[in-house]
Protein backbone atom coordinates (compact mmCIF):
# COMPACT_ATOMS: atom_id res chain seq x y z
CA UNK A 1 0.00 0.00 0.00
CA UNK A 2 1.37 3.37 -1.04
CA UNK A 3 2.16 5.85 1.69
CA UNK A 4 -0.06 8.95 1.82
CA UNK A 5 1.44 12.13 0.44
CA UNK A 6 2.89 14.52 2.99
CA UNK A 7 1.69 18.16 3.10
CA UNK A 8 4.91 19.16 1.29
CA UNK A 9 4.32 16.55 -1.41
CA UNK A 10 0.70 17.61 -1.83
CA UNK A 11 1.68 21.25 -2.18
CA UNK A 12 4.38 20.43 -4.72
CA UNK A 13 2.01 18.29 -6.77
CA UNK A 14 -0.44 21.18 -6.88
CA UNK A 15 2.28 23.61 -8.00
CA UNK A 16 3.46 21.45 -10.91
CA UNK A 17 0.02 20.31 -12.04
CA UNK A 18 0.08 21.91 -15.49
CA UNK A 19 0.50 20.88 -19.11
CA UNK A 20 4.11 19.72 -19.36
CA UNK A 21 4.12 19.85 -23.16
CA UNK A 22 3.32 23.57 -23.23
CA UNK A 23 5.84 24.12 -20.45
CA UNK A 24 8.55 22.30 -22.43
CA UNK A 25 8.04 24.46 -25.52
CA UNK A 26 8.07 27.62 -23.38
CA UNK A 27 11.27 26.46 -21.68
CA UNK A 28 12.97 25.80 -25.02
CA UNK A 29 11.82 29.18 -26.32
CA UNK A 30 13.18 30.98 -23.25
CA UNK A 31 16.57 29.27 -23.57
CA UNK A 32 16.75 30.06 -27.29
CA UNK A 33 15.85 33.73 -26.85
CA UNK A 34 18.34 34.25 -24.01
CA UNK A 35 21.12 32.46 -25.89
CA UNK A 36 20.43 34.39 -29.09
CA UNK A 37 20.57 37.73 -27.27
CA UNK A 38 23.71 36.68 -25.37
CA UNK A 39 25.41 35.57 -28.58
CA UNK A 40 24.52 38.94 -30.10
CA UNK A 41 26.30 40.65 -27.19
CA UNK A 42 29.28 38.33 -27.67
CA UNK A 43 29.38 39.18 -31.37
CA UNK A 44 29.26 42.92 -30.69
CA UNK A 45 32.12 42.59 -28.19
CA UNK A 46 34.48 41.38 -30.96
CA UNK A 47 36.56 44.30 -32.26
CA UNK A 48 35.54 45.41 -35.76
CA UNK A 49 32.97 42.61 -35.87
CA UNK A 50 30.94 44.23 -38.68
CA UNK A 51 33.83 44.14 -41.15
CA UNK A 52 34.82 40.66 -40.02
CA UNK A 53 31.25 39.48 -40.54
CA UNK A 54 31.06 40.95 -44.02
CA UNK A 55 34.35 39.30 -44.96
CA UNK A 56 33.15 35.90 -43.69
CA UNK A 57 35.53 35.83 -40.76
CA UNK A 58 32.74 34.95 -38.35
CA UNK A 59 31.22 32.17 -40.43
CA UNK A 60 32.18 29.44 -37.94
CA UNK A 61 30.80 31.53 -35.08
CA UNK A 62 27.41 31.68 -36.81
CA UNK A 63 27.47 27.99 -37.79
CA UNK A 64 28.30 26.93 -34.23
CA UNK A 65 25.53 29.10 -32.80
CA UNK A 66 22.99 27.80 -35.31
CA UNK A 67 23.88 24.20 -34.47
CA UNK A 68 23.57 25.06 -30.79
CA UNK A 69 20.07 26.50 -31.34
CA UNK A 70 19.00 23.42 -33.29
CA UNK A 71 20.43 21.07 -30.67
CA UNK A 72 18.91 22.86 -27.64
CA UNK A 73 15.50 21.11 -27.61
CA UNK A 74 17.11 17.68 -28.11
CA UNK A 75 19.82 18.28 -25.53
CA UNK A 76 17.16 19.16 -22.97
CA UNK A 77 15.19 15.99 -23.73
CA UNK A 78 18.37 13.94 -23.41
CA UNK A 79 19.25 15.61 -20.11
CA UNK A 80 15.79 14.95 -18.65
CA UNK A 81 16.02 11.29 -19.68
CA UNK A 82 19.49 10.77 -18.18
CA UNK A 83 18.62 12.55 -14.93
CA UNK A 84 15.35 10.64 -14.56
CA UNK A 85 17.11 7.35 -15.26
CA UNK A 86 19.75 8.07 -12.61
CA UNK A 87 17.13 8.78 -9.96
CA UNK A 88 14.98 5.84 -11.02
CA UNK A 89 17.85 3.32 -11.11
CA UNK A 90 19.62 4.49 -7.94
CA UNK A 91 16.33 4.68 -6.08
CA UNK A 92 15.49 1.16 -7.20
CA UNK A 93 18.93 -0.12 -6.15
CA UNK A 94 18.47 1.06 -2.57
CA UNK A 95 14.83 0.07 -2.39
CA UNK A 96 13.15 3.44 -3.05
CA UNK A 97 10.89 2.78 -6.02
CA UNK A 98 9.71 5.80 -8.04
CA UNK A 99 7.75 6.18 -11.25
CA UNK A 100 10.10 6.92 -14.17
CA UNK A 101 7.55 9.03 -16.05
CA UNK A 102 6.96 11.25 -13.03
CA UNK A 103 10.70 11.59 -12.50
CA UNK A 104 11.13 12.62 -16.14
CA UNK A 105 8.38 15.21 -15.83
CA UNK A 106 9.93 16.59 -12.67
CA UNK A 107 13.32 16.86 -14.40
CA UNK A 108 11.53 18.97 -17.02
CA UNK A 109 10.04 21.25 -14.35
CA UNK A 110 13.25 21.58 -12.31
CA UNK A 111 15.27 22.67 -15.36
CA UNK A 112 13.85 26.18 -14.96
CA UNK A 113 16.54 26.72 -12.31
CA UNK A 114 19.19 26.88 -15.03
CA UNK A 115 17.38 29.65 -16.87
CA UNK A 116 18.48 32.11 -14.18
CA UNK A 117 22.29 31.97 -14.63
CA UNK A 118 21.89 32.51 -18.37
CA UNK A 119 19.45 35.33 -17.74
CA UNK A 120 21.82 36.94 -15.22
CA UNK A 121 24.67 36.84 -17.74
CA UNK A 122 22.44 38.55 -20.30
CA UNK A 123 21.27 41.23 -17.87
CA UNK A 124 24.78 41.99 -16.57
CA UNK A 125 26.13 42.54 -20.08
CA UNK A 126 23.02 44.10 -21.61
CA UNK A 127 24.84 47.46 -21.83
CA UNK A 128 28.52 46.45 -21.79
CA UNK A 129 31.32 48.99 -21.57
CA UNK A 130 33.83 49.27 -24.35
CA UNK A 131 36.36 47.28 -22.34
CA UNK A 132 34.19 44.15 -22.18
CA UNK A 133 35.59 41.31 -24.27
CA UNK A 134 34.24 38.08 -25.72
CA UNK A 135 36.00 36.13 -22.96
CA UNK A 136 34.47 38.31 -20.22
CA UNK A 137 30.98 37.34 -21.36
CA UNK A 138 31.89 33.71 -22.07
CA UNK A 139 33.50 33.18 -18.66
CA UNK A 140 30.90 35.02 -16.62
CA UNK A 141 29.30 32.32 -14.47
CA UNK A 142 27.22 34.10 -11.80
CA UNK A 143 27.23 32.77 -8.23
CA UNK A 144 29.75 30.05 -9.06
CA UNK A 145 33.19 29.15 -7.73
CA UNK A 146 34.67 30.51 -10.98
CA UNK A 147 32.85 33.79 -10.40
CA UNK A 148 34.36 34.01 -6.90
CA UNK A 149 37.99 33.23 -7.75
CA UNK A 150 38.00 34.88 -11.19
CA UNK A 151 38.82 33.13 -14.51
CA UNK A 152 42.17 34.89 -14.77
CA UNK A 153 43.33 33.46 -11.45
CA UNK A 154 43.04 29.76 -12.33
CA UNK A 155 44.19 27.47 -15.12
CA UNK A 156 41.83 27.15 -18.10
CA UNK A 157 41.16 23.48 -17.39
CA UNK A 158 39.46 24.46 -14.12
CA UNK A 159 37.12 27.00 -15.69
CA UNK A 160 34.35 24.56 -16.56
CA UNK A 161 34.48 22.56 -13.28
CA UNK A 162 34.47 25.72 -11.19
CA UNK A 163 31.60 27.15 -13.23
CA UNK A 164 29.53 24.03 -12.50
CA UNK A 165 30.08 24.46 -8.75
CA UNK A 166 27.41 27.11 -8.28
CA UNK A 167 24.42 28.03 -6.15
CA UNK A 168 22.01 26.97 -8.89
CA UNK A 169 23.23 23.36 -8.71
CA UNK A 170 22.49 23.40 -4.97
CA UNK A 171 19.00 24.81 -5.59
CA UNK A 172 18.48 22.15 -8.27
CA UNK A 173 19.52 19.44 -5.81
CA UNK A 174 17.19 20.83 -3.14
CA UNK A 175 14.30 20.82 -5.61
CA UNK A 176 15.07 17.19 -6.43
CA UNK A 177 14.93 16.28 -2.74
CA UNK A 178 11.37 17.61 -2.68
CA UNK A 179 10.59 16.04 -6.05
CA UNK A 180 11.81 12.57 -5.13
CA UNK A 181 10.06 12.86 -1.77
CA UNK A 182 6.80 13.70 -3.55
CA UNK A 183 7.09 10.99 -6.21
CA UNK A 184 8.42 8.11 -4.12
CA UNK A 185 6.67 8.99 -0.83
CA UNK A 186 10.01 8.58 0.94
CA UNK A 187 11.10 10.87 3.77
CA UNK A 188 13.12 14.03 3.17
CA UNK A 189 16.17 12.32 4.69
CA UNK A 190 15.84 9.28 2.41
CA UNK A 191 15.24 11.52 -0.61
CA UNK A 192 18.34 13.56 0.24
CA UNK A 193 20.40 10.37 0.20
CA UNK A 194 19.09 9.49 -3.26
CA UNK A 195 19.90 12.99 -4.57
CA UNK A 196 23.44 12.79 -3.22
CA UNK A 197 24.08 9.37 -4.77
CA UNK A 198 22.15 9.79 -8.02
CA UNK A 199 23.06 13.37 -8.89
CA UNK A 200 25.96 14.87 -6.96
CA UNK A 201 28.23 11.82 -6.94
CA UNK A 202 28.02 11.39 -10.77
CA UNK A 203 28.46 15.15 -11.15
CA UNK A 204 31.67 15.22 -9.11
CA UNK A 205 32.96 12.10 -10.88
CA UNK A 206 32.36 13.78 -14.24
CA UNK A 207 34.19 16.94 -13.13
CA UNK A 208 37.12 14.86 -11.85
CA UNK A 209 37.25 13.01 -15.17
CA UNK A 210 37.11 16.31 -17.10
CA UNK A 211 40.04 17.74 -15.13
CA UNK A 212 42.05 14.56 -15.55
CA UNK A 213 41.36 14.27 -19.29
CA UNK A 214 41.81 17.97 -20.13
CA UNK A 215 44.66 18.68 -22.54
Amino acid sequence: MAKPASPIAQRLEELIDFDKRVYYFLLVLIFLVIRYLTNTLVLESIPDYENLDQQGGLMFFHIFNMLNYLWTPFSLLWKFTVIAFLFWSIGLMIGYKANFRQLWQFALVAEVVFVFPELLRLLVYMNPSGSVTYFDIQNFEPLSALWIVGPSNVDVKYHYPLSVLNIFELIYGALWVLGFHSISRRTIEESTLVVLIAYFVPLFLWLAFYIGAYR
